[in-house]
C-alpha cells in the first residue's frame, strides 16, 4: 500500500514516470494482490504513451494470475504482439502459471505447445507449471508427455 502511495504521488506530478517506475508499480501490485490495480496501472502507461516491455506483461500477468482472472492474463499475452512487445519464456511462464493455479490444464498445455511454434524457449518453470496443471487435472498421461519434451529439449529438470 505504502508503495502505491508514493507512486500515485508521482503520478500525480508526473514527475520520473517511465517504463520502469511503472513496471515497479505493477510489480508491488502483483506482491499485493492487487490484479485490478496493476490493469489500471497498465491503461495509464498505454494513455501516457509509456512503452510497455516484458516486465511489465509478466508483472501484469502474475498480478492476474494470482487472482481468479487468468483470463485477462491471456488476454495481456495475446495483447502483446499489438504493443510491439515480444513475448519470451517470462510472459508464458506467468501465463502458464496463472493457467496452473487456476485448474486449467488443457491451456497450459496449449500455450506450452505455442511457444517452439513462434520461437520462444521453454525452461524448467515453463515445463514444471504445465506438467503441475497437468497433475491438477489427473492427466497424468498429458503429465508424462511434457515430461518427455523437457527431457527431449534438453532443459535441466533438477532446477
Amino acid at each position: 500500500e505504502k508503495a502505491l502511495q508514493v507512486f500515485s504521488e508521482m503520478y500525480l506530478s508526473a514527475a520520473g514516470m517511465e517504463t520502469i517506475t511503472f513496471n515497479a508499480a505493477i510489480s508491488a501490485c502483483e506482491k499485493g494482490g492487487q490484479w485490478a490495480k496493476a490493469l489500471i496501472l497498465v491503461s495509464a502507461m498505454a494513455r501516457r504513451h509509456i512503452e510497455f516491455n516484458t516486465i511489465t506483461f509478466s508483472a501484469a500477468i502474475s498480478a492476474c494470475g494470482k487472482a481468479v482472472k487468468w483470463e485477462m492474463g491471456l488476454e495481456l499475452l495475446s495483447s502483446m504482439s499489438s504493443s510491439k512487445v515480444e513475448s519470451n519464456m517470462f510472459t508464458f511462464g506467468a501465463a502458464i502459471s496463472a493457467c496452473e493455479k487456476h485448474g486449467q490444464w488443457e491451456k497450459a498445455v496449449q500455450l506450452s505447445s505455442q511457444m517452439p511454434m513462434i520461437k520462444v524457449d521453454s525452461n524448467t518453470i515453463t515445463f514444471n507449471a504445465t506438467i503441475s496443471a497437468c497433475e491438477k487435472g489427473c492427466q497424468w498421461e498429458q503429465a508424462l508427455q511434457v515430461s518427455g519434451e523437457m527431457m527431449q529439449n534438453k532443459v535441466n529438470v533438477d532446477t
